[in-house]
C-alpha cells in the first residue's frame, strides 16, 4: 500500500492508496538493530475501512444525530499491535515482573530467568544483568500476569535495547490494551461514559494513524502527552475497559481517510494546540456534554464535522 497523509478537513487524514510495486527500501548500511517489522504491512490496510451500512451511508458524512443509536461492536477489532516507547537513552532500569520472567533473544532463545526485579543497564558490548554481559536486545515476557519497568506493570512484552551508552524499552502490546489505558490516563474513571467511549474512538483513530506514520523506526509513539498519556496498567479500570469493548474496532474517517484526532484537556488548549488544523476535542467539552445527555456519536460529530464512524475489520 502507499501511505500518504495529506491535510483536508478536520484535521490530518490518512489516505491509502495501493502501490504496483512491494517489498522494502534496504540500507546499504544495515543499522546494527532491526526494528521487528510492524504489523501495518502493506496488507493490513487492504479494505480496513469497512463499506457503511445502508442507515451509515444514509447519514453521511455526519457521525450519529442524538437520536440514533451509534453502530453496535460486531466482535472484536483486528488484532494489532501498538508499539510504545517507555524509556529512550537511559543508563539503565529495573525490569522484571512479580513473579517469573524470562529475558529472551531475537531467535527466542531464553537468555537468562529470573523472580520479582533485577537491574539491566548498557554497557559496551550490549547489555548486562548484574555480571552477565548480553546481546544489544533482549525480550522481556512474564511467565504469567504483566511485565515490569521501575516497579511499573505493563501488559505485552517489553523489548529492551542499547542505543549508543542508553537504555531504551518499548513496550508491544495489543491495540485494545493500549487504547484502554489510554482512556484512564487522558480521563477520570468516574466521567460520564459517553465521554469515556468518545475518547476511546478518538484515542484509537489517533493511535491507527502512527501505525502508518511511526515517530521512530522501532516504535510508533510514546507514552507522554507528546503523543497519548499510556500508563500501563496503573491506568485501566472498569470504566476505561468498557469505553473500549463498547467501542470495539470504530475509528474516525472522512472521505476515506483515518482521521487523526487530536484532542486537548480543554477548549482553549485544544484552540491553541491544533486550532490551524482545523479539528480538535475538548476533553472537558466532552464530559459537559455527556452530562447533558449526548451520546459519544454526538460528542464526536461536535468536534470534528463531517467526519463519520468506521469499522476496522481484519484484512482477507
Amino acid at each position: 500500500m502507499h501511505l500518504q497523509l495529506r491535510e483536508h478537513g478536520p484535521g490530518w487524514m490518512l489516505c491509502v492508496a495501493p502501490l504496483a510495486v512491494g517489498g522494502f527500501l534496504v540500507a546499504l548500511v544495515a543499522p546494527t538493530l532491526t526494528p521487528p517489522r510492524p504489523q501495518l504491512d502493506p496488507q493490513l490496510l487492504q479494505a480496513m475501512l469497512q463499506d457503511p451500512t445502508p442507515q451509515q451511508a444514509q447519514a453521511a458524512p455526519q457521525l450519529p444525530a442524538p437520536d440514533q443509536e451509534p453502530p453496535k461492536p460486531v466482535g472484536p477489532g483486528p488484532a494489532l499491535e501498538m508499539r510504545v516507547m517507555l524509556q529512550q537513552g537511559q543508563q539503565g532500569a529495573q525490569v522484571g515482573a512479580e513473579g517469573p520472567w524470562q529475558l529472551r533473544q531475537r531467535d527466542g532463545l531464553i537468555w537468562r530467568a529470573g523472580n520479582g526485579a533485577a537491574p539491566l543497564s548498557c554497557g559496551a558490548a550490549g547489555l548486562s544483568l548484574g555480571d552477565q554481559s548480553g546481546p544489544l536486545e533482549l525480550w522481556l515476557r512474564a511467565e504469567a500476569g504483566s511485565v515490569q519497568l521501575n516497579g511499573n506493570p505493563y501488559r505485552g512484552q517489553l523489548r529492551l535495547f542499547c542505543e549508543g551508552k542508553g537504555l531504551t524499552v518499548v513496550n508491544h502490546l495489543p491495540m485494545e490494551d493500549y487504547i484502554a489505558s489510554v482512556v484512564g490516563a487522558e480521563m477520570p474513571s468516574y466521567w460520564p461514559d459517553e465521554a469515556l467511549r468518545a475518547q476511546a474512538v478518538a484515542a484509537r483513530s489517533y493511535a491507527l494513524v502512527h501505525m502508518a506514520r511511526p515517530a521512530d523506526p522501532h516504535w510508533n509513539l510514546g507514552a507522554t502527552t507528546r503523543w497519548q498519556a499510556y500508563q500501563g496498567l496503573a491506568s485501566e479500570s472498569g470504566p476505561s475497559r468498557a469505553a473500549v469493548e463498547a467501542t470495539s474496532g470504530l475509528i474516525l474517517s472522512y472521505q476515506g481517510g483515518i482521521v487523526e484526532s487530536l484532542y486537548a484537556s480543554d477548549r482553549q488548549l485544544a484552540y491553541e494546540a491544533h486550532g490551524h488544523l482545523g479539528a480538535s476535542m475538548s476533553q472537558q467539552g466532552a464530559r459537559q456534554l455527556a452530562q447533558k445527555g449526548y451520546r459519544y456519536g454526538q460528542i464526536l460529530s461536535t468536534y470534528y464535522r463531517g467526519a463519520r464512524l468506521a469499522r476496522l475489520r481484519p484484512a482477507g
